[in-house]
């Protein structure tokens, strides 16, 4: 069993999706606060974003945003926050996010939320860190892609093991129990493969 102090939370930012996604997102904002996990995100107050910080806030859980200042400057940053840090570009986002966590949750998102998963799925490949990653799979949301990342294996540009880089849950409940898991063992990278 590991221990989760921070967990980053990757989602989407779209106001206009239906009410499962954004229960979901404030149900699992509110798991963290009732579990004393620190909820860090991407500072935005739109979306999903807002709803899992509006309800971990509401749950008396501290809240890290990380936000860049060119989007801050469009005024969707989230003002409410335990802090809300403002970084120079995307890439210093991502890497703040991944030095504040634990562990990683993906609920639904569009591109920004599969691009961060991607990275930090890829980085776990390539033996850089050891941190669990989790896609929360509401409503087979992420079906699709897990039918690439076979397909990727089957015709030979992934190993089979590359599936256990993350884990995969079907509802908030099931958050917490496996992010206490220990992570699968880290797959050596091998040439041929990187």
């Amino acid at each position: 069993m590991i221990d989760i102090q921070a967990v980053c939370v990757y989602c989407g930012s779209a106001a206009h999706v239906a009410e499962r996604y954004r229960a979901t997102a404030r149900q699992l904002g509110a798991l963290l606060a009732e579990n004393g996990i620190e909820l860090v995100y991407g500072g935005g107050r739109n979306g999903l974003m807002g709803l899992v910080a509006d309800a971990a806030l509401a749950g008396g859980g501290r809240v890290i945003g990380i936000i860049p200042d060119h989007i801050m400057a469009l005024e969707v940053g989230h003002r409410g926050l335990s802090d809300l840090v403002v970084v120079d570009s995307m890439h210093s986002r991502k890497r703040a996010m991944f030095d504040r966590s634990d562990a990683f949750v993906v609920l639904p998102g569009g591109l920004g939320t599969l691009d961060e998963m991607i990275e930090v799925i890829t980085w776990r490949q390539l033996a850089l860190h050891d941190k669990p990653v989790l896609l929360l799979d509401d409503d087979g949301y992420w079906q699709p892609l897990l039918a690439l990342l076979d397909h990727m294996i089957d015709k030979g540009f992934a190993r089979p093991q590359h599936r256990t880089l993350l884990r995969v849950v079907d509802g908030v409940e099931a958050v917490l129990p496996t992010l206490a898991l220990a992570p699968d063992p880290i797959l050596e990278p091998q040439a041929k493969w990187l």
